[in-house]
């Protein structure tokens, strides 16, 4: 169909999956009021001074974010060379990963409770200072905050799966680190906006950790009944140019 294979037509909706996934995870409950102290943590000074532009954060943050954007690039290598390898069962391996999203998709409506994705599994890179430690604080971040990236996370893998494509995959996870660790980055330059932002925020976590909720429940079914594919023809079909970015 239009001379594009099945991956590329997936890749955009997958893409703009990604993104939101992404910015929601960094607005979710256990992430988003956790920054402040983070950013404090990594230029060795408190909150106050934080603010008081005393000490910049943004050199650690941007540190930080590569950190956290290492581990996921090689996971959407390792899961795009995984849904490679067993692309004839890419349909069941799809049905599967889509009936798992669902699950947690409904934990998050609060519809159902898994005691698993209510432990905080951290990993802590203390005693190592300025970018080196926040570049290691980034790597402990990413494998080890699991109840709150973990689902979130592992939706785009298995998208990334999906793609059988290196790197389409590997795009996904990189696209997916940049609606998490952009916001981070841009809270850590303007920390007093940011923070006076982020109170403003706190009212609405249970919107957004529902709408992440919604947002893992509607991939998760499209995975399923394959209506995921169905709508990637339907975008290039309407949006031929669209192809050029996949």
């Amino acid at each position: 169909m239009l001379g594009i294979d099945l991956a590329t037509a997936a890749f955009l909706p997958a893409a703009l999956v990604a993104l939101f996934a992404g910015l929601l995870s960094f607005l979710s409950p256990c992430v988003l009021p956790i920054v402040p102290p983070y950013l404090a943590y990594m230029t060795g000074v408190g909150v106050t001074d934080l603010r008081e532009r005393r000490r910049s954060a943004a050199l650690p943050a941007l540190f930080f974010v590569l950190g956290l954007s290492t581990v996921f690039l090689i996971m959407g290598l390792a899961a795009s060379a995984f849904g490679r390898a067993f692309l004839q069962y890419q349909l069941w391996l799809a049905r599967a990963s889509g009936l798992f999203i669902i699950i947690v998709g409904l934990h998050f409506l609060g519809l159902i409770r898994i005691p698993l994705l209510d432990r905080e599994a951290r990993l802590d890179a203390r005693g190592e200072g300025g970018a080196m430690g926040a570049y290691l604080l980034g790597l402990a971040f990413a494998f080890g905050w699991t109840p709150c990236i973990g689902p979130q996370l592992g939706m785009i893998l298995s998208l990334a799966a999906q793609t059988g494509e290196t790197g389409r995959g590997t795009a996904l996870l990189a696209i997916y680190a940049a609606g998490l660790g952009i916001p981070f980055l841009l809270a850590a330059i303007f920390i007093s906006r940011a923070m006076g932002l982020m109170n403003r925020i706190k009212p609405w976590m249970g919107v957004i950790q529902r709408s992440m909720g919604a947002l893992l429940l509607v991939v998760g079914v499209a995975l399923v009944t394959g209506a995921f594919t169905a709508f990637s023809w339907w975008l290039l079909e309407t949006f031929p140019a669209l192809a050029m970015l996949g």
